[in-house]
């Protein structure tokens, strides 16, 4: 691959990512609802989410000069025909934010030819950072992680988001609930995709599915669930999810054919 040393790329995202949670902790202790902005229904934005993402590029400009962006704010739209992409999530989990409840984080990936090569998930609330790069193993805090070895999905913790956009698959989400709750240890819905994808990757949770995802809810995730040993896919059992909106399932390598096999029944398209 590329010359580039992705060991020290990411421990200089890590020590990016500390100093950007920082801020949001800062303007945590004052924010009030009155601040957001609706980008659409159940879609929210705030000062905090943009100023979060102009400090996270800028400072990655300076890491891989060259490297183009996917924002979810859209502050930098430099993103044409670079092989390298930041692809950033400054605030994921921006409803759980505006309400003080939890969890949120941020999310940086770096991606060598639509390939995740460095990715790091900070988890502001429990200052949980979780990350991995090309070839390493997954790491939470310094200590490796793994994905989880429940070998049945009825005896699997799934975990799950409503998209933003839902309705014209709303029937397809309620069936996939009602599965779920009824066929397996539970269903949770934590608000922030992110760091579901970490907590699949260190085993907390067994298996993640949702649709109509940007690529910067999951680039990072999907990297570090890779080397912790698990598998992801799209709904269709794909690889096409990193560089436009798409579906996405991930869960451990016992589960997976299973999971995904259910997944695709539930959702017909």
């Amino acid at each position: 691959m590329a010359n580039k040393d992705f060991k020290v790329i990411t421990f200089e995202v890590i020590e990016l990512t500390k100093q950007v949670a920082e801020y949001i902790n800062k303007e945590s202790l004052n924010f009030s609802l009155d601040k957001v902005e609706t980008k659409s229904k159940n879609d929210f934005v705030s000062y905090v989410d943009q100023e979060a993402e102009k400090l996270l590029v800028k400072a990655l400009k300076k890491i891989v000069p060259e490297a183009g962006f996917v924002t979810e704010e859209g502050t930098t739209t430099k993103a044409n025909g670079e092989e390298y992409l930041w692809i950033i999530d400054p605030l994921d989990g921006t409803t759980n934010f505006i309400h003080n409840s939890t969890p949120y984080a941020i999310s940086v990936a770096l991606t060598y030819k639509e390939i995740p090569v460095v990715g790091v998930i900070y988890e502001i609330t429990r200052e949980e950072i979780f990350y991995a790069w090309d070839g390493s193993k997954s790491y939470l805090n310094g200590t490796e992680i793994h994905v989880s070895k429940t070998n049945k999905l009825s005896d699997a913790l799934i975990v799950t988001g409503r998209p933003h956009y839902y309705m014209d698959r709303y029937p397809e989400l309620l069936n996939s609930f009602d599965f779920f709750l009824k066929n397996t240890h539970g269903l949770r819905l934590s608000g922030s995709a992110a760091v579901d994808l970490a907590y699949v990757a260190c085993g907390r949770y067994d298996g993640r599915y949702e649709f109509n995802l940007n690529p910067w809810d999951i680039a990072a995730g999907v990297l570090i669930i890779i080397q912790a040993g698990g598998f992801v896919s799209d709904f269709k059992g794909g690889n096409n999810y990193f560089i436009k909106k798409s579906s996405v399932l991930a869960s451990n390598a016992l589960i997976f054919n299973e999971f995904k096999l259910k997944v695709g029944e539930l959702f017909v398209n």
